[in-house]
C-alpha cells in the first residue's frame, strides 16, 4: 500500500512494550501492537521484542486472543496476521533460552521470529543461531571494540548480525554520555558495522525529560540520525559528540528533512532500528516536527 513515511524513519523503532520503563503485560503489548501496525504510523513501527524466556507466556496469549476471535471480529482479523517478533535475552542471560525458544517456535504459524538479540560473547558464532538476524549487545571497557570488530568479521562471513548498544541506564548501566555513544557510533561508522540501539530513545531531541517522575538524560532520536550520518562520512568523536549534544530538536528536523532519499537510506543502513517501550512517544513527536504526516 503507499505510504507516507520517509525512509529515514520506516521501521524504525521496535516495540518493546514489556520492558522497563513500560513494563507492559505481555497480553497487553500484544493487543497495542497490533493496534500499531493498523495506525497511521504502521511503517514506522517494527517487530514487537519478546523476552526469549516469555514464550511459553507468549503462545498462552496466542491461545486465549484465538479463543476470543470467534465472538471478536476485530480480534479475528487481528489473529489472522502472523506476528513478527523478536526474542530479547538480555546481557547475563544463558543463551540456551533463546535457543530453546527458537526451537519452541518453529511450528508455530501465529508467529514469525525475525530475529534474536543477546549479549555479544566470545563463542557466539556456536550457538546455533544462524536461522535469524542477530543482535549483538557490545559491552563497556576494553571489549567494546573488540565486539564490534567481531560483528564486523561476521559480516564479511555472510553472518546476518549487527552491533547493539544500549542508551539507557538501567540498575547496573549507567547513561552512555555523548563521548561515549559517539565512540561506539565512530566505530561503527568507521567499519560499516549497523548498529541498533535499546533504552532512552523516547524522545526527537537529546534533552532532560521525567521518568516515572525523575528528571532524567535522555539522548534524541534525530541527534543519533545525524550523527550516524556524520560518523559514516568520517567525522572525528569529537563532531560527532557536539551533534549527540545538540539541544534543538526542529534544527534537526529541518536537517533530515533535507537529506535525499539516497543519504537517508545510507544512514538507516548504518543504524537499522532501535527498540522502544512506547512507539508513540517519539513517533508523536517527529510528527509534530514535520516529520510525518498525520491523517
Amino acid at each position: 500500500m503507499p505510504t507516507t513515511t520517509p525512509v529515514l524513519l520506516g521501521g524504525l523503532v521496535d516495540d518493546a512494550a514489556v520492558f522497563p520503563p513500560g513494563n507492559a503485560a505481555l497480553a497487553d503489548a500484544v493487543r497495542q501492537h497490533a493496534g500499531h501496525r493498523s495506525a497511521w504510523y504502521a511503517d514506522c513501527v517494527g517487530p514487537l521484542l519478546v523476552p526469549a524466556a516469555a514464550v511459553a507466556d507468549l503462545v498462552a496469549v496466542l491461545d486465549a486472543r484465538d479463543a476470543g476471535a470467534a465472538t471478536d471480529t476485530e480480534t479475528s482479523r487481528d489473529a489472522r496476521e502472523p506476528l513478527d517478533l523478536v526474542l530479547v535475552a538480555r546481557p547475563g542471560a544463558d543463551p540456551a533460552l533463546t535457543t530453546a525458544a527458537l526451537d519452541a517456535l518453529r511450528d508455530e504459524t501465529r508467529v514469525r521470529v525475525v530475529g534474536a538479540e543477546l549479549a555479544w560473547q566470545e563463542g557466539w558464532r556456536g550457538l546455533g543461531l544462524d536461522e535469524v538476524a542477530l543482535a549483538l549487545e557490545v559491552p563497556r571497557g576494553d571489549d567494546h571494540a573488540v565486539a564490534v570488530a567481531d560483528v564486523h568479521s561476521a559480516l564479511a562471513e555472510g553472518r546476518r548480525v549487527v552491533a547493539k548498544f544500549r542508551t539507557g541506564p538501567t540498575p547496573t548501566w549507567p547513561w552512555p554520555e555523548e563521548a561515549e555513544l559517539a565512540a561506539f557510533l565512530g566505530i561503527c561508522g568507521g567499519l560499516e558495522v549497523p548498529f541498533k540501539l535499546t533504552g532512552g530513545l523516547h524522545h526527537a531531541g537529546r534533552g532532560t525529560y521525567e521518568v516515572a517522575g525523575i528528571p532524567e538524560e535522555n539522548h534524541g532520536v534525530l541527534n543519533v540520525l545525524v550523527a550516524t550520518s556524520a560518523a559514516l562520512a568520517g567525522a572525528g568523536q569529537d563532531e560527532v559528540a557536539a551533534l549527540l549534544a545538540v539541544h534543538d530538536a526542529a534544527a534537526l528536523a529541518d536537517l533530515v528533512a533535507a537529506w535525499p532519499d539516497a543519504s537517508a537510506a545510507r544512514v538507516r543502513e548504518g543504524f537499522t532500528a532501535y527498540g522502544c517501550c512506547t512507539v508513540t512517544d517519539p513517533v508523536g513527536e517527529l510528527a509534530d516536527l514535520g516529520l510525518l504526516t498525520r491523517p
